[in-house]
C-alpha cells in the first residue's frame, strides 16, 4: 500500500504476520532508509496493543493502519527525513482547575485568565491539523471540568487526526464515557502515581482520587475507548514498575505508558529528585521485557522512545502544546511561551519556534534534563515570574 507519494521519495507499507513493514523508492529512498529501519525495528519487535484482518493499532499513540491518518503519521516521518518541521501532536490545555493538588503538577503556577474559549480551541486544533497535526490531545487541568469537551472532540476532523485526552478520571462516569466514545474520541490516557491506593491520594493531595481513577478507567474501557495507563516515573514510584503493569492488565487497558517526572511547576526546584540515565536504561528492559509478552498491555517508555538510541526529543520540533491561556510552547513540560494563538496565527508561532538557537537542530534526549538548556533558559525564572516565560519574538 502506497502510504507516501512524491516524485522524490514514496514509501509503501504491507503487513507480515500482522506487522507493519515500510520501504521506500525512489531518488531519496537512500535518505530514508535508516529511518524507516528504525521505525520497522519498533515494528517487529514490539507487540501492537490490536491487530486483526482490517487493522492493526500499534498504540495509543498512533492511528490505525492501513487509513489516510496512518498516512500522514508516514508523510510527518518522511517530512523530518527531509529536515521539515511538521507537530505531528498538538496537545492543548482547555482548563487549568482541577480537584487535585498533585505535588509534581507540571501545570502549577501556570496562568491562563481568561481560559481558552470553546471557538478558540476548535480554530487552534484547525490550524495544527492544516499544519501536519494527526494527533490531537486535550490537556488540563482535568479536562472532564469542561462540560463542551464532548464537543470538542466531535469537531475534530477525523479524517485528518486522531482526538485524544488525558484526565485522572475525576467524574467520568458511565455515562460521559459513552458520549465521548459516541463523539470520537480514540484513546483516554488516564494518570496514576502509585499502585497503592494511598499513596496515589497521597500524591494527589485528595482522599478517593485512586477510586476515580479506577472507576474511570471501567467506564473507558466498557465504552471501547482506547485505555492507556499513564505514569509519570520519577525515583520515588520507580520500583513499582511491575505494579503499575499489573493494575493496567487488571483493568483490561491497552497500554501503559511511561513519562518521566520534570522539575517544572511544583517540582521546578527538585532537579535532583529526577530519573538518571541509569533509571532510562532500566525502563528501556522493562519495556523489552513486557512487550514479548503475548497478552498484557503494551508499555511505551517516551524516555526510551525519545532517547538517543531512537528519535531524541519531540519538543518544538515533533511536539506543540498550547496552554489555556493561548500560549504555545514546545511541550507541556518547557515553560517558555513562543507566541499566544490569540495574537498570531499557529503557523507563525510554530515557524518561530523552529528558528530559534535551541530548536534549530535535534536533541538526543528531553532538553529539560540537559543541564546547559535548564542554565540558560529555565534558571533565569526568577521566584514569582508569571508562567511560561514569554520569549523574545526576535531572538532566534
Amino acid at each position: 500500500m502506497r502510504v507516501y507519494d512524491k516524485s522524490v521519495i514514496k514509501v509503501n507499507a504491507s503487513t507480515e504476520n500482522k506487522k507493519v513493514v515500510l520501504d521506500a523508492e525512489g531518488p531519496l529512498a537512500p535518505v530514508a532508509k535508516p529511518i524507516l529501519k528504525r521505525i520497522n525495528k519498533i515494528f517487529q519487535e514490539e507487540k501492537p496493543i490490536h491487530a486483526d484482518e482490517e487493522n492493526i493499532i500499534f498504540s495509543t499513540w498512533a492511528p490505525p493502519m492501513p487509513g489516510e491518518i496512518f498516512n500522514r503519521m508516514i508523510s510527518a516521518q518522511v517530512a523530518s527525513i527531509l529536515k521539515k518541521r511538521v507537530p505531528d501532536q498538538f496537545s492543548i490545555g482547555i482548563t487549568t482547575h482541577c480537584p487535585y493538588d498533585c505535588i509534581h503538577c507540571g501545570a502549577a503556577g501556570t496562568v491562563a485568565d481568561p481560559i481558552l474559549a470553546y471557538d478558540e480551541i476548535n480554530s487552534t486544533i484547525q490550524q495544527a491539523i492544516d499544519l501536519g497535526s494527526y494527533y490531537i490531545a486535550f490537556d488540563g487541568g482535568e479536562t472532564l471540568l469542561r462540560k463542551d469537551l464532548e464537543h470538542m472532540v466531535e469537531k475534530v476532523d477525523k479524517a485528518r487526526a486522531v482526538a485524544a485526552c488525558f484526565t485522572s478520571g475525576f467524574s467520568l462516569t458511565e455515562q460521559r464515557a459513552r458520549d465521548l466514545k459516541a463523539a470520537g474520541l480514540y484513546a483516554a490516557h488516564l494518570s496514576l502515581d502509585s499502585p497503592d491506593e494511598a499513596e496515589h491520594d497521597r500524591v494527589r493531595g485528595r482522599e478517593g482520587a485512586f477510586k476515580n481513577t479506577v472507576n474511570g478507567i471501567e467506564h473507558v474501557v466498557n465504552a471501547g475507548i482506547l485505555a492507556d495507563l499513564f505514569v509519570v516515573v520519577s525515583p520515588h514510584n520507580i520500583d513499582d514498575l511491575n505494579g503499575f503493569y499489573n493494575f493496567a492488565a487488571d483493568m483490561g487497558m491497552q497500554e501503559m505508558s511511561i513519562y518521566e517526572i520534570i522539575a517544572v511547576g511544583r517540582w521546578m526546584d527538585h532537579e535532583d529528585e529526577v530519573i538518571s540515565t541509569k533509571d532510562v536504561d532500566r525502563l528501556g528492559k522493562f519495556q523489552n521485557s513486557m512487550n514479548k509478552k503475548e497478552e498484557g498491555p503494551r508499555v511505551t517508555s517516551f524516555p526510551n522512545f525519545m532517547g538517543p538510541d531512537q528519535f531524541g526529543c519531540f519538543a518544538g520540533r515533533r511536539w506543540m502544546h498550547a496552554t489555556a491561556g493561548g500560549d504555545v510552547l514546545p511541550c507541556a513540560y518547557t515553560p517558555l511561551s513562543f507566541g499566544n494563538i490569540r495574537e498570531e496565527k499557529l503557523s507563525t508561532i510554530w515557524n518561530r519556534m523552529g528558528q530559534h538557537e535551541a530548536y534549530k537542530c535535534s536533541a538526543e534526549y528531553c532538553m529539560m534534563r540537559n543541564p546547559e538548556f535548564r542554565s540558560k533558559y529555565i534558571h533565569s525564572i526568577s521566584p514569582g515570574t508569571q508562567l511560561p516565560l514569554r520569549m523574545d519574538k526576535s531572538m532566534h
